[in-house]
């Protein structure tokens, strides 16, 4: 089968395309160059673009496509709303446009967030939670679920994933960010005093690798115009993820708060309930939540200079 993955620039979509590339011919959609692998047909790709898009997408004809590509930082969005709206719903809106002219249906896998959801009411938070996003970015991935609403003949199914972590990722993102600052405490290359945030909010992490998964496994299994949580069901505060990489290291680390790293409008806790995708596809996470720290500490002490 053919295989569009956009956002092949990515953190996330180069794990997708490692495990789909054994079977299907594989074409990975790229706004900036990326590090290049055997088995991908990289085209470069802009999402705002709607002449490329119509193209690519004609020119591919893809039985599957996975939508990666976005606007993923809610820090960010606070900066520049307007470009995390343009990504996120406008170009879903040029992709999904292209395909319906193309006259094409395949199964469409589009990453959504559980930033929609808001502070939450209950906990676990299931897919039938209130929603009420508190950042731009939230709002963002709310603009692209009801862009998806209007394609009503096509065959999309939505992940709302949780946060996530693996190696490679951007220091963007908290459990990378800190991970990377031990890597340099450990070099000589930053002191020993570890500058922090609020360590109090909660997320409900899973590994990169499970999260590419369950996304092959909504491509299989998942029902159309569906939403599916992608998540661990766990939460952990930002201190608990703290302490682990520490308690990693053989270096003498010094927490100390830095209220400059406090961000705007953060949600006390997300913690998702993964039982509706569990029920669909039999998936569930199989990686330990500290394995993945230690493999995202183990990147950082390879490639921190």
């Amino acid at each position: 089968m053919r295989v569009l993955i956009t956002g092949i620039d990515g953190f996330v979509a180069p794990f997708l395309a490692r495990i789909e590339k054994d079977t299907n011919e594989v074409y990975g959609a790229y706004l900036k160059d990326p590090i290049r692998e055997k088995g991908i047909n990289y085209i470069l790709m802009d999402l705002l673009d709607e002449r490329a898009v119509d193209k690519v997408i004609a020119d591919v004809k893809p039985e599957i496509i996975y939508h990666l590509a976005g606007f993923s930082s809610v820090a960010d969005s606070w900066k520049t709303p307007d470009m995390a709206m343009k990504i996120n719903a406008g170009g879903t809106y040029n992709l999904l446009n292209a395909v319906q002219k193309a006259g094409i249906r395949p199964k469409i896998v589009v990453v959504s967030s559980a930033d929609v959801y808001g502070n939450p009411v209950h906990l676990p938070i299931s897919e039938s939670h209130p929603l009420n996003p508190q950042s731009p970015y939230g709002k963002s991935r709310i603009e692209q679920e009801k862009i998806i609403a209007g394609f009503k003949g096509l065959n999309i199914v939505i992940s709302r994933s949780f946060s996530h972590t693996g190696p490679g990722q951007s220091t963007k993102f908290v459990c990378s960010d800190f991970a990377y600052k031990v890597a340099s405490i450990e070099k000589g290359i930053a002191n020993n005093v570890f500058m922090h945030g609020n360590l109090e909010i909660k997320r409900d992490f899973s590994d990169v690798r499970d999260i590419v998964r369950a996304y092959k496994l909504l491509a299989m299994k998942g029902k159309p115009h569906q939403a599916y949580n992608i998540c661990s069901s766990k939460a952990y505060s930002i201190g608990q993820v703290l302490d682990i990489l520490i308690g990693m290291s053989k270096s003498k680390i010094i927490k100390k708060f830095d209220s400059s790293k406090v961000r705007k409008a953060d949600i006390p806790i997300l913690q998702g309930d993964n039982s509706k995708i569990a029920n669909a596809t039999g998936w569930k996470p199989e990686i330990e939540f500290e394995e993945t720290l230690k493999d995202v500490l183990e990147y950082w002490r390879r490639n921190t200079k």
